[in-house]
């Protein structure tokens, strides 16, 4: 192949030009056209479908680099449906491996070798968990299997690549009397929360009502046409801030109280829409990794929490959040992106204390507190899906049965809680065994 026909991509990655340099790389949305302006038998053959021209030559820039990984990535993407957290995991991975090898003089993408590899390897194990190295590793391997599968590469410089072997260890978990203390403990605050909110909800209104009485006195009901509770112009109260923070407390007990009863991960709780959530069956529809659904059941102290956050909490933020809306509203901002973040905002479960979608860091930052202020040990999102399958399968739930509650695809990562409740396995052996 022509190396000159390939624009250089990444320093030290170009052709025999000699062009090299961060300014000269490729944006991705114009790899397409490089390929397309590549004589046909010197194209990177599109995602999902093998080459049936002469594997491409070795001696290739980092230009044809990116575009083989622009093409891994829409394999991995449209062929086996991974999911765009995966995708965007993927990319930074085997991204981050190509700077490197180039950093040690690599020139080529076909020119990789297996020690190449395993330097760059034992470069990035001083400073990532094994679980991280095992991620990366894969992601690479899986980046030039395709890549000589494909005829990009003449062979497969990572086919050999081993995984760090990861140690067994026991997820963290409450114990059923810190979960239920945890669990009372919010509750009891959003209890408190919603009498205060109730007690200033009348006292509001009992001034509201003076106030407009006066007014009418002094013949004024034509100039306040609308609430004087409300300011000019607008058509939402606003929300004061001490009830923001009791609308807080309202949701973040239906956080826990959710994250506990179903078990399911804490992306999969900011994703929660209103439409998901079936009240009269007492279950929820899930969408979890790799885009699966599946459904979920909660019980009734959740179903109350949930419900009265739905019912009293979130109007309070939207409220609060709509008014602050309002005040800063950009006319120049994108009126579709506008529209496209209001339709999210309005289908969204769980707000934030702006109003839009709530994220992940706030649904931890709330499980944190929730554990602090219940004086039990400090635990994540992740710790209470842990608790609710290390108690579903204590309880005697089936270890199948708690695989599709958790969304688990292999039974082998749901074994890991049979682990946990090895103690009380001893306890009842004792008890129930004539010769223990």
């Amino acid at each position: 192949m022509n190396a000159s026909n390939v624009p250089s991509g990444r320093s030290g990655f170009s052709g025999p030009s000699g062009s090299s340099g961060r300014s000269g790389r490729i944006p991705p949305t114009q790899r397409i056209r490089v390929m397309e302006q590549l004589p046909p038998t010197q194209r990177i053959p599109a995602a999902g479908r093998l080459a049936d021209t002469q594997p491409l030559s070795v001696q290739r820039g980092l230009a044809d680099a990116d575009a083989a990984l622009d093409s891994f990535l829409a394999y991995q993407k449209i062929n086996k449906g991974l999911s765009a957290n995966t995708i965007k995991s993927y990319s930074s991975d085997i991204s981050a491996c190509l700077d490197a090898l180039e950093s040690q003089g690599v020139r080529a993408l076909g020119d990789v070798t297996l020690d190449d590899l395993r330097a760059w390897i034992a470069s990035e194990a001083g400073d990532h968990a094994k679980s991280s190295m095992a991620r990366k590793i894969v992601a690479v391997r899986s980046f030039f299997e395709y890549c000589a599968v494909h005829g990009i590469i003449a062979s497969d410089p990572a086919q050999s690549l081993t995984t760090p072997k990861l140690p067994q260890t026991l997820p963290a978990v409450l114990t059923p009397e810190q979960a239920r203390a945890m669990m009372d403990a919010a509750d009891a605050r959003a209890a408190q929360a919603e009498r205060i909110a109730q007690a200033e909800n009348a006292a509001h209104a009992g001034s509201n009502t003076a106030q407009a009485g006066r007014i009418g006195r002094a013949g004024s009901a034509k100039r306040a046409g609308h609430d004087a509770s409300r300011p000019k112009g607008g058509t939402t109260a606003v929300v004061p801030t001490d009830e923001l923070q009791e609308a807080i407390e309202v949701r973040d007990a239906a956080i826990v109280e959710v994250l506990y009863a179903t078990g399911i991960r804490v992306a999969e709780l900011v994703s929660l829409d209103i439409a998901d959530i079936d009240f009269s069956q007492r279950t929820m529809r899930v969408t979890g990794k790799g885009s699966k659904t599946r459904v979920v059941p909660f019980g009734a102290p959740a179903a109350r929490a949930l419900q009265e956050w739905l019912d009293t909490g979130r109007p309070l933020i939207a409220a609060h959040a709509g008014k602050a809306h309002n005040g800063a509203q950009n006319p120049q901002s994108n009126q579709s992106e506008r529209t496209a973040k209001t339709a999210d905002t309005r289908n969204a479960v769980f707000l934030g204390a702006r109003g839009g979608r709530l994220n992940q860091r706030q649904a931890r930052e709330a499980v944190h507190k929730a554990a602090q202020q219940a004086h039990v040990p400090d635990v994540s999102p992740h710790a209470l899906r842990h608790s609710a399958a290390t108690h579903l399968l204590s309880g005697g739930a089936d270890l199948r049965e708690v695989q599709e509650l958790l969304g688990h695809s292999s039974l082998r990562t749901t074994q890991r809680y049979t682990h946990v409740s090895i103690d009380q396995l001893r306890a009842t052996y004792r008890q129930a065994f004539p010769r223990a």
